[in-house]
C-alpha cells in the first residue's frame, strides 16, 4: 500500500507491504522493519503468515529504499520517528514491532520514543552498540559494490537455503547480493550503503532507549552470526529483561532459518 508519511523529516511517499491482505487497523498489527540496504521483501514469509492468522501487517520500505521516496534518513532516532509517523498515516494506534539488524535498532528506538504504543518487541540480529569497522566504512565509501560482497559473505553461515522457503536450490548469497545492489542503485543520488552503515555505527542510545521500553521483548540471535555475534546481545537483553531465542543461522537468519525464525516470531508476537 502507498502512504503519505508526515514526520519531523517532512512529508514523504512510502510503500508498505501488507502480507497479501488489506490492512485492517482494528486487528492487532505487526510492523516488520528491514535492515541496511534491504527492503520489505525480506519479510515475505512471516508477513504473509501473520496476515493470514489474525493480524494486520505493515512491512515498509524505509525512506530512500526501494519503493519509498528519499532521501534516506541520517539517524536511528529520525528513522524511529518516521516509523511512528507511518503508524499514524496507516491509522494504527498500537503495534508490535519486529526489526532485523539496523531495523532492530529502529524498532528499539521507536519503542523508547512511544512506549505506550508498542505492544511487543522482537529484535533480530541486534547489537548495542552496532559498531561498524573503519575498514568496511572506507570500502563502502570508495567501492560500495565490493563492500556489499564483503557484508554478504559475513552475513551467511551457509550457501544454500533449506527446502522450505524460498525453495529448494535457492542461492542465498546471490539473492541477497542482487537485492542489495538493486536497492543501492535505485537511489543513485546517495551512497545508500554508506548512509545505512554510518547510521548504525553512530547510534549510541541503545541502552538508554532500553530503559524506556515497556513492552515484552524477545531477542532472536543467530548462533553463527559474525556481524552481530551472540555475545554482543547479553547487555541489551539484560537491560530489556528480554527473552532470548537462538536459531541455527548467521546474521541473515530470516533467509537461512525461515522456519525457526517464524516459530520465534510466533512466540514473541503471539
Amino acid at each position: 500500500m502507498e502512504l503519505s508519511v508526515v514526520s519531523p523529516a517532512g512529508a514523504r511517499r512510502a510503500y508498505a507491504y501488507t502480507g497479501g491482505k488489506p490492512l485492517d487497523a482494528s486487528r492487532p498489527t505487526v510492523v516488520f522493519v528491514h535492515g541496511a540496504l534491504h527492503d520489505h521483501s525480506v519479510w515475505t514469509l512471516p508477513a504473509r503468515w501473520f496476515a493470514n492468522h489474525g493480524h494486520s501487517v505493515l512491512a515498509p520500505d524505509l525512506p530512500g529504499h526501494a519503493r519509498s521516496a528519499g532521501p534516506a534518513l541520517d539517524s536511528i532516532e529520525a528513522l524511529a520517528a518516521w516509523l511512528l509517523a507511518l503508524l499514524d498515516a496507516a491509522g494504527v494506534g498500537n503495534a508490535a514491532l519486529v526489526g532485523h539488524s539496523m531495523g532492530a535498532l529502529i524498532a528499539l528506538e521507536a519503542a523508547a520514543q512511544a512506549p505506550e504504543r508498542i505492544t511487543r518487541l522482537a529484535l533480530l540480529g541486534l547489537a548495542v552498540p552496532m559498531a561498524v569497522s573503519p575498514a568496511l566504512l572506507a570500502t563502502a565509501r570508495d567501492t560500495p559494490l565490493q563492500a556489499i560482497d564483503m557484508v554478504n559473505a559475513y552475513s551467511h553461515s551457509t550457501s544454500a537455503a533449506k527446502p522450505s522457503y524460498p525453495g529448494p536450490g535457492s542461492w542465498l548469497h546471490g539473492a541477497n547480493q542482487a537485492l542489495m545492489r538493486r536497492v543501492q542503485e535505485g537511489h543513485a543520488e546517495r551512497n545508500l550503503f554508506l548512509v545505512d552503515f554510518e547510521v548504525c555505527n553512530r547510534y549510541a542510545g541503545g541502552l538508554e532507549a532500553a530503559a524506556k521500553v515497556r513492552s515484552p521483548t524477545t531477542l532472536v540471535v543467530g548462533e553463527r552470526d559474525q556481524m552481530t555475534p551472540p555475545r554482543q546481545a547479553a547487555a541489551i537483553a539484560a537491560a530489556l529483561h528480554a527473552g532470548v531465542i537462538t536459531v541455527n543461522a548467521g546474521h541473515a537468519m530470516v533467509a537461512e532459518a525461515p522456519d525457526a525464525v517464524l516459530a520465534a516470531l510466533r512466540k514473541a508476537v503471539g
